[in-house]
């Protein structure tokens, strides 16, 4: 059961790490940057903004001990979703192996993160 813990937190202390902390670093001490991603990609302005919310929200959830069960699978599939259209959408656009590895990484990393999180759950 120890070994289960810390590889859940691992993986979801990374996720946090990356899916919220560092966007919102992003959108807070370098705002001109906030779109660097989605702005080649087609998006709109906005909708760089409201992923950035999105995924503090949902990578906030993952880290919450006591949230609610429902709760939290929505954060992981919230943040799988976005993972699975930026590879879609770095396939489609830009073509660029290392922006398309890199959401697969991340989502490798999220579901070690949701697997482990049910084994714990299970084992409560």
């Amino acid at each position: 059961m120890k070994k289960q813990k810390i590889i859940f937190w691992t993986a979801t202390i990374i996720i946090f790490l990356w899916e919220g902390l560092m966007p919102l670093g992003t959108l807070l001490f370098a705002p001109e940057y906030a779109n660097a991603g989605t702005k080649p990609l087609g998006y709109p302005d906005y909708f760089a903004y409201s992923l950035i919310i999105c995924k503090v929200l949902g990578s906030t959830a993952l880290i919450i001990p006591r949230l609610n069960p429902k709760l939290k699978e929505w954060a992981y599939a919230g943040l799988t979703f976005n993972l699975v259209f930026a590879v879609i959408s770095h396939i489609v656009v830009d073509k660029n192996i290392g922006f398309i590895l890199m959401p697969i990484v991340v989502g490798i990393i999220l579901a070690v993160s949701y697997f482990y999180n049910q084994k714990i759950q299970r084992n409560v």
